[in-house]
């Protein structure tokens, strides 16, 4: 009898086969997810190729305020990328699949490593707005998981290991080319949230309680989708605002993008460095 149909992998081989059929002779080692205000690393991306997410098949796209929504592809730091200029989060009304998809369409294409960021707000009182973290670990506080259900089972081993979620290796080399760049990071535990509401003060005290430095809406449930297919996974966060209630904060998404906006060639430089070496 033949095996049940798995739709997810069906769904992949053919974005994979649209986006290989644009990219041409471009191969990418490395993916890159660009969050809020961070952008315009992509225009550094050299001889690029640009596909825009709705031209990929099962592909959602991106409505959030700053993400551009489309994939570049070309040479960053000496090797050959792809980058999500912008993402697709749970708040947009995507599933957890749906938010993981690009992630498994990048492992498609042979991307092995990714590097995933985002703008965040700071929990721990020690970080000051403008600082870099590079994620030690995190919290998944969106209450879902991408892996869950029949047919990510197809793609990998639905039961496999958080441990070291985010690479050693790639942490240390971050602060490495941070230290040698004169560029500030920190590095803590993050927690995703599903948004779009900012948190509460009162969530905010809890989340410190657990553990967690930093907090935002992204980022979890890609890192879970990485990691189910044995990518190795680098997160940078930009701390663009201090949580809800710290130092009597409140925060909005005005202050998120200027903030970016002013740690822009400092982010490049960090990324791009990162890239070079690994």
């Amino acid at each position: 009898m033949a095996g049940k149909r798995n739709v997810l992998k069906e769904h992949l081989a053919e974005s994979a086969a649209v986006l290989r059929e644009r990219l041409g002779d471009r191969a990418p080692e490395v993916g890159i997810i660009l969050g809020s205000g961070l952008g315009p690393l992509a225009e550094r991306i050299e001889d690029a190729a640009f596909v825009p997410f709705g031209e990929v098949p099962h592909m959602k796209t991106s409505t959030a305020t700053s993400h551009v929504g489309r994939f570049v592809c070309g040479r960053l730091g000496g090797r050959m990328v792809i980058a999500m200029q912008g993402r697709l989060h749970g708040y947009e009304g995507n599933s957890a699949q749906e938010v993981a998809y690009p992630v498994w369409l990048m492992h498609e294409l042979g991307v092995g490593a990714l590097i995933t960021t985002n703008a965040a707000g700071a929990i721990n009182e020690s970080y000051q707005v403008g600082d870099f973290c590079v994620m030690a670990d995190h919290l998944n506080f969106t209450g879902r998981n991408p892996v869950a259900g029949t047919e990510p089972d197809g793609i990998a081993f639905r039961f496999f290991s958080m441990l070291d979620a985010y690479d050693p290796a790639l942490r240390s080399l971050a602060h490495a080319v941070a230290e040698e760049a004169g560029i500030r990071v920190q590095e803590g535990v993050y927690l995703g949230l599903l948004g779009p509401s900012f948190e509460t003060p009162a969530e905010i005290r809890a989340f410190r309680g657990w553990g967690a430095d930093t907090v935002a809406m992204s980022v979890v449930e890609e890192v879970i989708a990485a990691r189910h297919v044995g990518m190795r996974v680098l997160g940078v966060s930009l701390v663009t605002n201090m949580a809800c209630g710290v130092e009597g904060a409140s925060p909005n998404d005005v202050e998120v993008l200027e903030v970016a906006a002013t740690r822009g060639e400092d982010f490049c430089r960090l990324i791009t460095g990162v890239i070079e070496r690994m």
